[in-house]
């Protein structure tokens, strides 16, 4: 096995068979869609590209021609799941860019302010880097992430795009034009080294982007190696994608059978390989092509897990969810997580507060059957882990929410319930006080010890996500 894999042909493989049928929309030709240009004013198109030049935008012909109900576009779901609009940038962010492009101003100060907005929408949210970063020897191993125990994060350099952008996306870093926020790497065989070095791990968990924008082949390749490696403590390996939804053709052409037989080889070998399916809305499942697609991969024997934040103008509403779940479990998929909107980019448009995630999710949990309750959340992956909202309740006369770690940076954190002070206009961790009286929540003191090395003490309330100067 070569130490590094080539990373061109990214999606060569699979274009050079559906040239004819796959077509990126970007901000440079989305005003050539017919759609578009039947339901929207070139003001609303000026706002969109103001919105676009901060926030990256693609999307794709079975996007626009499948998904989204263009009889009303502006309340569709998946158009807001796909399409910029003004909203998704604060005002004062967009008033200075837009003003400048209006003027005419060059690509290179329009890049400088786009860049500075950026650097003000938290795009390394939870710390993720800074305090993930996995070393052998003091040296970073690049392109991966490792914050929990058993799980290792993996960037393959091939799969730091996608079929389509999500607008809330909180790995947008990875598709703008400024390197330095970006993970990636081709070298698998330092990853393979870290796992060697951390038997704790048995989880790596291959993310973007989205590996599914390579090349079949590519793709293989690093299966391959994962199971050349012989690797004793690799029992899951997981593919985070949103393919299934936004370009289920993957799966479904003469190059697809790569995939599956790279699926059905590491299974083979004692390899449990789960298809983290991101799923936003129940639309997404309703076509012959994803359909046709989801049978295809679990045929293999891979298991199919789904997840989704809940967000305004998107699925705040519980039969959306408890809709999406039946169909999942309908077609042999497993629901596993429902997030809530992350504090970076657009939060302040898609975020529900934390109490109403709890109702959505509570209401919707009602009415599926056992079958569906897999699922977990409404859950923040903040910095300390992965907290989920158990609820509102009244504990020893005061309203409080009740909260757990699913995950945790210390895993003796997890399954250990604690309590904030209720806060009916909480969206983020960053907006919870400790209840009854507590200076700190529990894991705190561990937290800013555990990391007070890496940053001088007024810029660890940046990364930690609670407050520790108003303690």
């Amino acid at each position: 096995m070569m130490n590094q894999i080539n990373d061109t042909g990214v999606l060569s493989s699979q274009l050079s068979k559906v040239s004819n049928k796959y077509k990126s929309y970007t901000i440079n030709n989305f005003r050539k869609i017919p759609q578009i240009a039947d339901n929207f004013s070139d003001e609303e198109l000026f706002e969109m590209e103001v919105v676009a030049t901060v926030l990256p935008f693609k999307s794709n012909n079975y996007v626009v021609n499948e998904l989204i109900n263009w009889d009303k576009p502006r309340k569709d779901p998946i158009f807001n799941l796909t399409f910029p609009n003004r909203s998704m940038l604060k005002g004062h962010h967009f008033d200075m860019l837009a003003e400048r492009m209006k003027f005419g101003a060059d690509k290179a100060e329009i890049e400088s302010i786009a860049r500075k907005i950026r650097m003000e929408l938290n795009p390394h949210p939870a710390g993720q880097s800074k305090l993930n970063l996995p070393r052998i020897n003091g040296n970073v191993v690049e392109g991966m992430q490792h914050k929990y125990d058993h799980t290792a994060l993996f960037f393959p350099k091939q799969g730091q795009t996608c079929h389509a952008y999500c607008t809330f996306c909180f790995r947008w870093p990875q598709f703008v034009s400024t390197d330095e926020l970006k993970f990636a790497t081709k070298d698998i065989e330092n990853s393979i080294a870290y796992f060697r070095a951390n038997p704790q791990i048995t989880d790596i968990l291959f993310t973007g982007g989205d590996p599914m924008v390579m090349s079949p082949r590519h793709f293989a390749q690093y299966i391959d190696a994962l199971i050349d490696a012989k690797l004793p403590n690799l029992q899951n390996i997981r593919i985070g994608s949103k393919s299934l939804a936004y370009w289920p053709q993957t799966f479904l052409e003469e190059d697809g059978d790569i995939i599956l037989g790279a699926f059905k080889r590491a299974i083979s070998e004692g390899k449990h390989i789960a298809f983290m399916a991101h799923f936003n809305h129940h639309v997404e499942l309703t076509t012959p092509a994803v359909q046709e697609a989801i049978q295809k991969i679990n045929a293999t024997g891979a298991r199919i897990r789904t997840q989704s934040p809940v967000f305004k103008n998107i699925n705040d509403d519980p039969k959306v969810w408890s809709a999406m779940w039946k169909e999942q479990v309908r077609q042999g998929c497993i629901p596993y997580y429902m997030f809530v909107a992350r504090d970076t980019g657009a939060q302040h448009y898609f975020a529900v507060t934390l109490e109403r995630a709890w109702k959505i999710f509570r209401e919707a949990y009602q009415n599926v059957s056992g079958l569906a309750r897999t699922v977990r959340g409404p859950s923040m992956s903040c910095t300390p882990g992965k907290v989920q909202i158990l609820g509102v309740v009244e504990v020893a006369g005061e309203k409080v929410f009740a909260l757990r770690f699913l995950q945790g940076r210390n895993k003796n954190w997890i399954h250990r319930p604690f309590f904030a002070k209720y806060n009916p206009d909480a969206i983020w961790i960053d907006d919870l006080e400790p209840a009854f009286g507590e200076e700190k929540f529990f894991f705190e003191e561990e937290l800013e010890f555990k990391y007070k090395s890496i940053f001088r003490h007024e810029d660890i309330d940046d990364y930690i996500g609670v407050n520790y100067s108003q303690n």
